[in-house]
Order: structure tokens, then sequence, then C-alpha cells
């Protein structure tokens, strides 16, 4: 979804409530995916645990409550999940969100139904590191390789690259082109369709 407005929104109106030094907009836009609070340590360096804490609140009540910037899912998304899920494509979610902000987004959307399992930024390790992909792959019961990681930053195509799973580069999103293309994705995109259109020739070809 196209959340980057917001995001940066809401992290400079936090800041300026607790009169922390307010980030512009790039840094801001270099950090999502993410957890909260080591992006507030990229973001304002040497804050402390209290200021991390409470600039955290501060931006998930901006986020929640007060500013309502729209965060559209990109054109085709929805219902590219939906086809893939009837094709009997397992979907899971990877998320530098929190649980409360992710299950927030899922009813939003009317996402939650299409996706087997997901991992929150508070509920394991922040990406980059691969914990969360580790975990769903375990509960999944697949290996690294017969799962594809799908990501619009360098944090999403490091953790997948890091433990040998391929990954898809979404060049829209958050990172440029030249910088995803660094972690060698197997393929990208310009459009989410084109996930579908590839995944339906790479299973096609398998059989």
């Amino acid at each position: 979804m196209d959340s980057s407005a917001k995001i940066v929104a809401c992290m400079q109106a936090g800041a300026k409530s607790l009169a922390l030094p307010v980030p512009d907009a790039a840094a801001v836009r270099n950090i999502i995916g993410l957890s909260l609070e080591n992006a507030n340590q990229i973001l304002i360096p040497g804050i402390t645990d209290g200021d991390n804490m409470r600039f955290r609140e501060a931006y998930s009540k901006y986020f929640s409550q007060i500013d309502n910037t729209p965060t559209p899912l990109y054109d085709g998304v929805y219902e590219s999940l939906l086809r893939l899920k009837g094709k009997g494509f397992r979907l899971a979610v990877a998320t530098g969100k929190s649980r409360r902000g992710l299950d927030r987004v899922l009813a939003e959307t009317s996402l939650s139904k299409l996706f087997e399992i997901s991992r929150a930024a508070d509920e394991t390790k922040s990406k980059p590191d691969p914990l969360m992909l580790a975990q769903i792959l375990q509960t999944s019961a697949i290996s690294a390789q017969q799962a594809i990681m799908v990501g619009d930053t360098s944090y999403d195509l490091e953790m997948a690259q890091s433990i040998n799973m391929p990954s898809i580069a979404v060049s829209y999103g958050m990172h440029s082109i030249e910088y995803l293309q660094r972690y060698n994705p197997v393929l990208m995109v310009d459009k989410f369709t084109q996930i579908e259109d590839w995944l339906d020739k790479e299973n096609g070809e398998s059989k």
C-alpha cells in the first residue's frame, strides 16, 4: 500500500509534538520497513530509551487517530492477491509494523482472509534480521527456496538474501531500483500484476 506520505507526516508530527528533532521526508522514507524502535534510533541518533518510547507512542497516535492522509492499495494488488490465493499460492506477511498496526491495516483493507500467517516487528527481530522470515518458513513447513520475498526496500531483500530466499523487487516503493538491484532479485516489477504473471509462468514451467 502507498503509505509513505502518511508515515512521513506522522513521524514529523510526532517528533514535533515532543520537541524532538524533526526528520526530513527523505530520511523517514529511508527507514520505512524497520521497527519503530530501530527507525527512531536512526532518525534521531542518541535518542534516549524514554524519548524513543514516547516517540513511538506519539507516532502511533497520529497514525491511527489523528492524521487522515490516505493509504490506498497500489493498483491491482487486491485482485492479484485474491487470484493467487485461489490458485493455491500460500501468502504471508513480514512487516516492520507492530501487531496492532498490522491487524488494523489488514482489517481496513479486507486483506486478512488472504494471508495464512504474518509476523510483525514487535513479535520478533526487526528487519533486516531474517528471523521473521525463518519463523514463517518454520510454521509453514517449507524451505527458503520454496518461497519468495516481495519487497520494496533494501531491508526486505537483504533479509531474504541472508537465508538464500529468492526475492522480487518492487520499483515503485520506498527505495530506488539501483539500491534494490544490489540484492540480486530474480525479478524487478513496475506493477504488482507483473508478479502474478511471472508466478503463473514459473508454476506452469515447473509442472
